[in-house]
């Protein structure tokens, strides 16, 4: 069974209600996932935004949330999940918190990439762990990886 993750909430690249957004609610969106590798110990998911605008850093992927150490048995996460489940830990987001950070885009549509990884063990000594900390720290420990792509634009922008 492939390694797939996928949310009842938006179709593979299509467009994030405004629910889970910054015009909404400002919830994550539920997730679901399948086919987790036998040897896994441990899940991360990155969700995150390449096309934020920053003159600053042209190149710049804006942080929306980080969640390291799901537990392997855990098949996804529902909308707006408060208590995390078993060993997971949150990592700090570009608005410096620790918690999910919807989609809000300055300007036109952008893409927010639900990355999860499957690794061959938990990532120690990270708190709270910035995306480069435990992006470091997953090197030579992923077993696999899947994404899927939602869309969202800002109503009159």
């Amino acid at each position: 069974m492939a390694f797939t993750i996928t949310s009842p909430a938006f179709a593979p690249n299509g467009k994030i209600p405004s629910l889970y957004t910054c015009e909404g609610h400002d919830i994550s969106p539920p997730l679901e996932w399948t086919g987790v590798p036998m040897a896994t110990k441990s899940l991360v998911l990155i969700v995150d935004d390449p096309d934020a605008p920053d003159p600053a850093h042209p190149k710049m992927t804006w942080v929306h949330w980080i969640l390291y150490n799901l537990p392997p048995d855990l098949s996804g996460l529902p909308a707006g999940v408060s208590v995390l489940p078993g060993t997971t830990m949150t990592g700090v987001n570009d608005w410096k918190r620790n918690d999910y950070g919807g989609p809000c885009p300055p300007i036109g549509r952008h893409r927010y990439f639900f990355k999860l990884y499957a690794l061959d063990r938990l990532l120690d000594h990270l708190t709270p762990g910035s995306k480069d900390q435990i992006e470091r720290a997953m090197r030579g420990h992923v077993l696999a990886g899947t994404e899927i792509i939602g869309t969202y634009r800002k109503a009159g922008s």
